[in-house]
């Protein structure tokens, strides 16, 4: 018997999960629709109710306990609808009220003081989690570099900076050692992506999805508009709302004031690497040469290659 396509599957979950909030529902036109379609996560929403197919290999013993930290602090993290994933297709699933998302098409109005307030009380917080894991930033980095070592796609002339500066990294942060930090809450993903206002369009912010959720090195939820910014792709401004609203709001990765490179440095060039790496493994894929923002990537691994972290001066530059 032909097994029924996962989004299929996931979207008749999601409107059963959807009609057990909402026995009235009315399904208006529109209500159901697939967010999210890869390899490492399917996400559709139903009405006001979302449902989320984790990436392959999810196990409960990592997956609940960051369930059970989101559902305990929803001031800061968007809440679960239930605390237990369920199986489907050998994938667990997860439920979670709708949010609204940042608007791509408005980068004026990002809310990046929000995420940074958000991170530094995240950062603050006591763990709810006894058995909370490690945040997966290192580990998604150093996947995102084999990948790039794996595949064919690519010219040396953009692979091979890449790999230079990844190499230049401390073992923590190419996640072959542990990380110096195992006792504060990190989000492990952080991007405007991961934020939605809920439970209006108006409503307060808060952080989404916990699948990298974990303890470690805070300075890596700043890594990655510390490496735009250092690119050049985040704007000097934008980059200012964010890490003063950081401060502003006692959040401990960085000193209080001063310089805070010598904090973010590897944590940034690590998310250059790991950014510069898919854009290579994306652009190869299609066929294509990198655009503009994908070679500032790596022309910034390259910079990166060239002066190791303890020489650098005072940027990811």
């Amino acid at each position: 018997m032909t097994q029924t396509p996962l989004p299929v599957a996931l979207t008749a979950r999601a409107t059963a999960q959807a009609h057990l909030r909402t026995p009235t529902c009315p399904c208006p036109r529109g209500a159901t629709r697939t967010l999210t379609h890869r390899p490492d996560a399917t996400v559709v929403r139903h009405a006001e109710t979302v449902a989320k197919a984790h990436a392959p290999g999810t196990t409960p013993a990592t997956l609940t306990p960051r369930l059970r930290t989101a559902a305990a602090l929803p001031d800061l993290l968007l809440p679960p609808l239930t605390g237990t994933p369920v199986t489907l297709h050998d994938r667990l699933v997860t439920f979670w009220p709708y949010g609204t998302p940042v608007d791509p098409d408005d980068p004026d109005a990002a809310p990046w003081e929000a995420a940074a307030t958000l991170l530094a009380h995240l950062h603050r917080t006591r763990l709810p989690a006894a058995d909370l894991p490690l945040m997966r930033g290192p580990e998604k980095a150093a996947q995102a570099i084999a990948a790039l070592g794996e595949t064919n796609h690519g010219t040396a002339a953009a692979t091979s900076p890449v790999l230079r500066a990844w190499a230049t990294l401390p073992a923590w942060a190419r996640a072959e050692a542990p990380m110096p930090d195992t006792t504060t809450l990190c989000h492990g993903d952080l991007h405007l992506g991961q934020l939605v206002r809920h439970p209006t369009p108006n409503g307060p912010w808060r952080l989404i999805d916990v699948d990298d959720l974990g303890v470690g090195v805070p300075a890596w939820d700043l890594a990655r508009p510390a490496a735009w910014y250092a690119c050049g792709i985040l704007p000097p401004q934008d980059w200012d709302r964010f890490l003063g609203a950081y401060r502003t709001a006692g959040g401990p990765a960085v000193p209080a004031d001063g310089d805070p490179w010598p904090v973010l440095d590897v944590p940034a060039r690590a998310l250059t690497a790991q950014t510069a790496a898919r854009a290579i493994v994306k652009a190869g894929l299609a066929g294509r040469p990198l655009d503009d923002v994908e070679q500032a990537l790596v022309d910034a691994c390259d910079r990166m290659a060239a002066v190791p972290p303890e020489l650098a001066p005072n940027r990811a530059k």
